[in-house]
């Protein structure tokens, strides 16, 4: 309590310009400001302000203490508005934005339950595959499956997002199991197109990671098709685990080459930075990093 009482009195110091000035706003004696600052300059060992019976004036280190100063009293105040917060009730419009496929499979089934925790939001979802902007569009929380670089954009990380390749049972015992990702070629790939080209799987091999063109008979922009496809057999499909891992479970799909997955960008929710985070907003993300953080969801809902 000492050393915050010290650190705060510098800061209100530094900002008043004099130790009078500090005192009266405190209410109490420039004595005791003084002995403050002493106290804490001596703790650290170093002279944080130069001080005459006119002016004071910060020295170099105190300028570079006071900004840590500031941050850290900053960041209380942040603390302390947002357990104020949550004892209030969440309220207003929510607008989000999800991918489609993972936005009907795990955003929307959620929302019933996250209203009903929240009477007073109310929720709207927009589901599109391509990348929302989020300031332009004031969306308050976007799902977003993807390597991030924008900093304009706080982003909050909610899952893992593990790729597997995957086959129905029947499909392997009549074509086998692929050992390497170089027998891909003599699979019926089940790919997915953007923009009229078709994506390669990206796999690691010899501790690097490689993209493979792969080839077959049906290509779809939809990968909820590709799941449909792989269930019926028609050949193998590379998936995130959100999508397959119920299949996964139930012995509808298996997974093969295994050990020569690469990691994948991880499953984000990303919102405009802002000082003072409404309450509605971190109460829908922390939902969904609560709910995607039970051991048995993504086998339940994939």
């Amino acid at each position: 309590m000492d050393q915050f009482k010290q650190i705060s009195t510098f800061a209100e110091v530094a900002a008043r310009g004099s130790l009078s000035a500090a005192a009266r706003a405190e209410g109490i004696a420039p004595a005791m400001i003084g002995r403050r600052l002493d106290a804490l300059e001596e703790r650290l060992g170093v002279k944080l302000l130069q001080r005459t019976t006119r002016k004071i004036a910060l020295t170099n280190e105190g300028a570079a203490f006071l900004e840590d100063c500031q941050r850290i009293l900053a960041d209380l105040e942040d603390a302390e508005s947002a357990v104020s917060e949550r004892s209030a009730r969440a309220s207003g419009d929510l607008l989000i934005s999800a991918p489609a496929g993972f936005g009907r499979q795990h955003v929307a089934p959620l929302v019933p339950s996250f209203l009903a925790e929240h009477r007073d939001v109310t929720l709207t979802l927009n589901l599109n595959d391509r990348i929302a902007d989020v300031i332009g569009e004031g969306i308050d929380v976007a799902i977003r499956i993807a390597t991030l670089t924008d900093s304009n954009l706080v982003s909050v990380k909610l899952a893992d997002n593990d790729r597997v390749i995957v086959a129905a049972p029947a499909y392997l015992r009549r074509h086998g199991t692929p050992q390497t990702p170089d027998e891909l070629a003599r699979h019926n790939c089940l790919a997915i197109s953007s923009e009229g080209s078709q994506r390669g799987w990206t796999l690691k091999q010899s501790g690097k990671v490689s993209v493979f063109k792969v080839g077959g008979n049906m290509v779809c922009n939809d990968g909820e098709v590709l799941h449909n496809w792989a269930l019926n057999g028609k050949g193998l499909a590379w998936r995130s685990m959100w999508e397959v891992g119920a299949a996964i479970e139930a012995g509808e799909l298996v997974t093969v080459l295994d050990k020569f997955a690469a990691p994948a960008p991880s499953i984000y929710a990303v919102f405009a930075q802002r000082r003072h985070l409404p309450l509605r907003i971190r109460a829908f993300v922390d939902f969904l990093r609560h709910a995607y953080a039970q051991p048995e969801y993504w086998k339940r809902n994939g």
